[in-house]
């Protein structure tokens, strides 16, 4: 069964096959830390949500509920160089903003990997791939229209519609005195040839908001309702909404502005709310997908990315789609109209009729005993494989060959998950014997090439083994406290990361006490904010910021010896403490 969406219409016989007490509710983000521009799919009793990876692997991150409520990580589904190849990708570019859907008994997932973003030009190169499951085998990849980027497959498949495919993208335009964000073009898709046919549609202009991108096509209730993000990326950003009675348009844009946003109501926990999709429940409940942010502050630094939340969706009596409970109450602090109020994205939603689904929780420890990186896991620029990243050579352990620095966009080794909490240790237990200050290994407080702050084992002509702590500002490299010399043996290294305040640490690892090594961190260097340079007046940027911030394990070689690193454990725990919580 496909997640083709019905009509809205207030006649239709409103089925439940549940329990009509609501198994629970959805607290947002349902997917925590670095996990933008959601698109939601249904398939039968299955609910997907894929996110965009940037320049992580495996691209295109998905989860998978049955409830709406309880999700659990399914990993990624471009996990091969025929799929994706990521070399030299600049900092935020790859994989950008897919699209999921499903007809004819096949997945089908759209998605761009940009190669470069700076200044005027977007280089984009889009692409589209099918399974038959959503863990593949997948298809190697035919290209898609690569005017811009976002594009998405809308299949004309419901009750009222002709089984056709139709192609979306944003069009991107670079010239001096033309908005860059050039609106939305629409062609169809044929999907035995896998490629375009007839003629191409500019369907939305956008609103004032401008910034037109995201876009996905519904049809429901007689209309063909079209969802765009809008209003930029950050603070502004919101999910507007237009319609037609045909499929090329002229789309009519809701009169009563977004359909959701969080623009003028920085005290609201969750930000730069936008980027949305639509989903439909066997009962008729309609959620909403949307990227939102959770600033350490008001207006602040948002280290964990761009989060993924739901929202319910109900119809009014002109059928456009609202936010349940609109004119719902807003904080005294900043207390907006309640129509205002009703666009602003709820951190708790009653969830759907369906039965509760839980789903395990991932476990805070790794001691690498399997035969592949479990879910949590991610790498940089390049997929896995045993020239530098190996478990089975030392059972019991990861095992990670040296590769180019972290001011590298080519052959990091470098292992990394997600930080999904303001407040949380990383630890591990490394084993490493370097032999020259250009050999090094340890953890890694991550955000891209010019934003790091990394603890690391290598070597000193007159101390030998040392620590350093090494910090990477905008680009410019500091060590600023002496080197600290350790004993022969494994050490466990600890980061801790107290909201905008971290340290590092060390200890042998025959369990003394932890030693504080390296100066007071700032967690704020580490965000979107801080990594987003540019003129926001023309929408030209010389670098962005989209990922979040990650910790991480990495092994770094520049003599070209592919010095190994042993690492017994790895360990992510998300604490409200002040202190590390012991193994």
């Amino acid at each position: 069964m496909t997640a083709v969406p019905t009509a809205p219409d207030q006649d239709r016989p409103h089925r439940r096959t549940h329990a009509e007490q609501r198994p629970a509710t959805i607290v947002n983000p349902v997917l925590p830390g670095f996990h933008p521009d959601p698109s939601i799919l249904r398939v039968g009793d299955d609910y997907y949500i894929a996110t965009s990876t940037f320049e992580w692997l495996p691209g295109v991150a998905v989860h998978h509920s049955r409830d709406l409520v309880n999700w659990r990580a399914l990993g990624g589904i471009l996990r091969e160089e025929r799929t994706l190849d990521l070399t030299g990708r600049p900092d935020s570019g790859g994989v950008w903003a897919p699209c999921l859907s499903y007809t004819d008994g096949l997945f089908h997932l759209v998605y761009s990997d940009v190669t470069n973003l700076s200044g005027a030009f977007k280089d984009v190169r889009n692409f589209v791939i099918t399974a038959p499951a959503i863990d593949g085998p997948w298809s190697d990849p035919a290209p898609f229209p690569s005017h811009g980027f976002d594009p998405s497959l809308f299949h004309d498949d419901g009750p009222e519609g002709d089984g056709r495919s139709w192609a979306l993208w944003m069009e991107w335009d670079h010239r001096t005195g033309h908005h860059p964000f050039a609106g939305i073009l629409l062609q169809e898709w044929d999907r035995e040839e896998r490629q375009v046919t007839g003629p191409l549609h500019r369907v939305f202009d956008g609103t004032p908001l401008a910034h037109t991108e995201g876009p996905h096509l519904y049809r429901t209730g007689g209309w063909y309702y079209l969802m765009t993000a809008e209003g930029g990326t950050s603070w502004s950003h919101a999910v507007t909404v237009a319609r037609s009675r045909t499929l090329t348009g002229p789309y009519e844009a809701d009169p009563s502005g977004p359909l959701l946003t969080s623009a003028g109501h920085e005290a609201w926990p969750l930000q730069k709310a936008g980027h949305g999709s639509l989903v439909e429940t066997p009962d008729r409940e309609w959620y909403l997908a949307h990227l939102m942010a959770r600033p350490l502050t008001p207006m602040g630094s948002c280290v964990l990315g761009r989060e993924t939340a739901l929202q319910r969706i109900e119809w009014n009596d002109d059928g456009w789609p609202r936010l349940a409970g609109a004119g719902g109450s807003a904080p005294t602090s900043a207390r907006p109209s309640p129509q205002a109020a009703g666009h602003l994205p709820r951190t708790a939603v009653p969830g759907p009729a369906l039965p509760p689904a839980p789903v395990a929780a991932v476990p805070a420890l790794d001691h690498f005993d399997g035969p592949g990186l479990t879910t949590p896991w991610a790498t940089l620029r390049r997929h896995p494989d045993p020239s530098w990243l190996d478990l089975t050579g030392r059972p019991g352990h990861l095992r990670l060959r040296g590769g180019q620095s972290l001011g590298s966009t080519h052959g990091q080794s470098l292992v990394a998950r997600r930080q999904q909490a303001t407040s949380f240790d990383f630890s591990a237990r490394l084993e490493a014997e370097p032999r020259s200050p250009l050999q090094m290994a340890g953890i890694v407080h991550y955000y891209n090439s010019t934003l790091w702050h990394y603890l690391h084992l290598t070597w000193d002509e007159h101390l030998g083994r040392v620590l350093r702590v090494g910090l990477c500002d905008h680009g410019r490299y500091l060590e600023p406290d002496p080197a600290v010399a350790v004993p022969d043996g494994p050490l466990d290294l600890l980061l801790t990361v107290r909201t905008a305040r971290a340290h590092f640490a060390w200890r042998a690892a025959d369990g003394s006490p932890w030693r504080t090594v390296g100066p007071d961190l700032d967690v704020t260097r580490l965000s979107d904010e801080s990594a987003t340079q540019g003129d926001p007046a023309t929408g030209h940027f010389t670098s962005w910021g989209f990922t979040g911030a990650f910790a991480g394990l990495c092994v770094q070689d520049l003599t070209g010896a592919a010095l190994e690193a042993d690492f017994a454990w790895a360990e992510y725990r998300e604490t409200s403490s002040g202190r590390h919580e012991e193994r």
